[in-house]
């Protein structure tokens, strides 16, 4: 095993002196450790509940993920060809007690229609008490996602080396499901770029509330809603590759930048 910390530090400096990228330092195995022990406080809910604490379901080649992620997912894949699937909304109503159901433990998803389980994706999502993809991390994302193709694909899986293994493997199931989603677009009008623009504001919310997010939403424009399309085709890219060939071309990512983290510093 290699010392977490040597391998954050050759992956930032690789990332800064190869991209001119630059990370914040974050607060992960903290917010963890937090999260572990509010465990017990959530009471069987879903939403609003830190990943650590909610139920989880073994599937093939990903591991743990939430089971309503799994349940979501598997149930609207029946219904992939839905025209406007995530971009009509459900009833405000019944997505209320639909909600309230699952908080309260109870199996509702099979019955439910599918823009409804779409909209409760989207909030599943949206009110995590931190966003899955680590807020750190952000502007470094932005700042990838404007590099060439290349560059950028490489960058972003350096980028991927500072969230949590749990984390990347539920990144790798969704966007793997939002691939298939797109992949039917003939059908349901949602390309990887319509499933972008609606996914990213779920998926960017920040512990410093949604002004921060304004404020930089209205000083790029729509260049960063056109990076975003870029970076989910990064990452359906990413989830097309086959799990053990991910985890290789990782290992050997992370392996050389040590290497040479070590050399340096026996110079």
């Amino acid at each position: 095993m290699w010392d977490q910390r040597l391998v954050r530090l050759a992956v930032l400096q690789q990332l800064r002196a190869v991209y001119g990228i630059k990370v914040k330092g974050g607060r992960g195995h903290c917010d963890r450790k937090r999260q572990e022990s509010a465990a017990a406080e959530t009471g069987g809910k879903v939403f609003g509940v830190p990943f650590n604490a909610l139920p989880h379901s073994v599937v093939p080649e990903y591991g743990h993920i939430p089971s309503f992620l799994v349940d979501a997912c598997t149930s609207l894949q029946e219904h992939i060809h839905t025209e406007g699937l995530f971009r009509k909304s459900g009833s405000v109503i019944r997505l209320k007690a639909l909600k309230n159901k699952l908080d309260h433990g109870e199996g509702c998803l099979l019955s439910a229609p599918p823009c409804d389980i779409a909209g409760l994706l989207k909030q599943f999502f949206r009110e995590l008490p931190k966003p899955i993809l680590p807020a750190d991390l952000h502007e470094a994302l932005f700042k990838a996602q404007q590099l060439g193709t290349e560059e950028k694909t490489k960058a972003t899986l350096l980028l991927s080396c500072l969230m949590g293994d749990h984390t990347v493997k539920v990144l790798r199931y969704f966007f793997n499901f939002l691939r298939n989603v797109a992949l039917r677009s003939s059908e349901n009008k949602m390309d990887s770029s319509n499933l972008a623009v609606i996914f990213a504001p779920n998926l960017l919310q920040t512990s410093e509330g949604h002004e921060k997010m304004s404020s930089n939403t209205e000083k790029k424009g729509v260049y960063q809603i056109l990076s975003w399309k870029r970076y989910l085709l990064c990452w359906v890219w990413m989830a097309s590759v086959l799990p053990h060939l991910w985890k290789a071309l990782k290992k050997v990512n992370v392996k050389l930048l040590v290497n040479i983290r070590e050399n340096e510093d026996k110079v």
